[in-house]
């Protein structure tokens, strides 16, 4: 009786035992015949989960930019510091979310940024990346040139703009924020636009269907997301009345902009349960957590917050630092989560000015980039592992789920072990 194969084995706590696989790779050569008594070496390559931040800080870089060239309307950091941040972002991430701002996206009618998106867009699709385009539609930095238009023109300009910007970024980008902020829409009262002036003509509900349509129309394929800040149960109703209208929501967007302090693993924990309960995977879209001085508790909305300066500090990067895995680690072992995204990379050009990235201004990466990386490179990643394929050329890859690489004797394949619990594939060294 032929021994059990010879397992590539990566340690991984009980609480993450859903993020697990087990998968027996059997491994032929060229003519098809089993390596048997082959020494291999497993590498993992990329996670199943998303871990993700903002690629703000790349769109002057991935379009030739310099720092003389005029400041970038999303934001982030200089083109300049690119190569500085580069290696330091893939280092981490394999997710990324790009800005469709319609109104910095598209500041005159009929001249979207299209070309300068689709640049950073397919920089990182070269890299490996997933990449998710945020929004299509909100009432936020809604374009000016609405404001004149009558609602039904309103409308037709934002079906328009969800057809052309889905279709044109088709097998690029395949993963979206179809509506942002619902919840709030109707009764947003902090600028006037004409996406809050439909939406009280339309209905909260008819803004979301049209959203989610348009753009399942404009690309079958995509994963379009309901994503928001309230977190409310206002936010579970309108899922509620939703997914009871019909409207196929792919997953479940969850803000946590946590300026104002971290709300602690209970908290977060309880939010996880009570949008996990609807069964669409959760993605946590918008997370941060500052290294400096805490935003006041009294203030509302968080854009109301304006300093002249805002400084990380030593004590407050090594709360951050222990922040971010408390966090990382709660929503890891959640089974409703697909994914969690960091807002901002770099303190450079970012949110509010806050010293929110994992990143210090002049470049060097925080406590919280040092502790990230060792849970997600580290204790969550199988390094190189060499074992011997049994009698029957095989070998079990028991770690993370995502995707590995096989390799013997220089050459090497691919293993998509992205799926949890045991699998069995086969993989030809050619």
């Amino acid at each position: 009786m032929n021994a059990a194969p010879k397992r590539a084995a990566h340690a991984v706590a009980s609480q993450y035992a859903h993020r697990t696989t087990s998968t027996t790779v059997t491994v032929l050569d060229a003519a098809g015949v089993p390596l048997a008594g082959r020494e291999v070496t497993v590498e993992q390559t990329r996670h199943a989960f998303g871990f993700g931040n903002t690629g703000f800080d790349f769109i002057g870089s991935a379009n030739g930019e310099t720092d003389a060239d005029a400041e970038s309307i999303f934001g982030g950091a200089k083109p300049s510091r690119a190569t500085t941040l580069e290696p330091l972002w893939f280092g981490l991430y394999n997710t990324v979310t790009l800005p469709f701002y319609w109104r910095r996206f598209e500041p005159a009618e009929g001249h979207p940024n299209t070309d300068r998106l689709m640049a950073t867009a397919r920089y990182f699709a070269e890299r490996g990346t997933t990449i998710k385009g945020h929004p299509l539609v909100w009432h936020t930095l809604a374009p000016q040139w609405l404001m004149d238009k009558s609602d039904a023109d309103v409308e037709a300009a934002i079906r328009a703009r969800i057809r052309r910007d889905v279709t044109a970024f088709a097998g690029v980008i395949d993963l979206w924020d179809a509506i942002n902020e619902a919840v709030i829409l109707p009764v947003f009262t902090a600028e006037e636009n004409a996406v809050t002036r439909l939406a009280l003509s339309k209905g909260q509900l008819e803004m979301v269907r049209m959203a989610f349509e348009e753009a399942h129309a404009a690309n079958p394929s995509a994963r379009l997301v309901l994503n928001d800040f309230d977190l409310s149960a206002d936010y579970e109703n309108l899922i509620e009345r939703c997914l009871e209208a019909g409207i196929q929501i792919d997953a479940i967007g969850v803000q946590t902009h946590m300026h104002q302090g971290y709300r602690g693993e209970d908290a977060i924990t309880s939010i996880l349960d009570r949008f996990g309960r609807f069964g669409l995977p959760v993605q946590m879209t918008e997370t941060t957590l500052v290294s400096g001085e805490i935003m006041p508790a009294d203030i509302v909305d968080l854009n109301d917050y304006q300093v002249e300066s805002w400084p990380s500090t030593p004590e407050g990067e090594e709360r951050q630092a222990q922040e971010m895995v408390s966090h990382y680690r709660n929503v890891f072992a959640h089974p409703a989560t697909e994914s969690l995204t960091y807002w901002g990379f770099a303190d450079e050009g970012s949110w509010l000015g806050a010293p929110s990235g994992l990143v210090r201004v002049d470049g060097t990466p925080k406590p919280s980039y040092v502790a990230l990386q060792e849970l997600i490179k580290g204790e969550w990643w199988m390094k190189p592992t060499t074992v011997v394929t049994d009698d029957a050329g095989c070998v079990v890859i028991d770690g993370i789920a995502g995707e590995y690489s096989v390799t013997a004797n220089d050459k090497t394949t691919k293993v998509n072990a992205s799926a949890p619990g045991k699998h069995e594939v086969t993989v030809t060294l050619a």
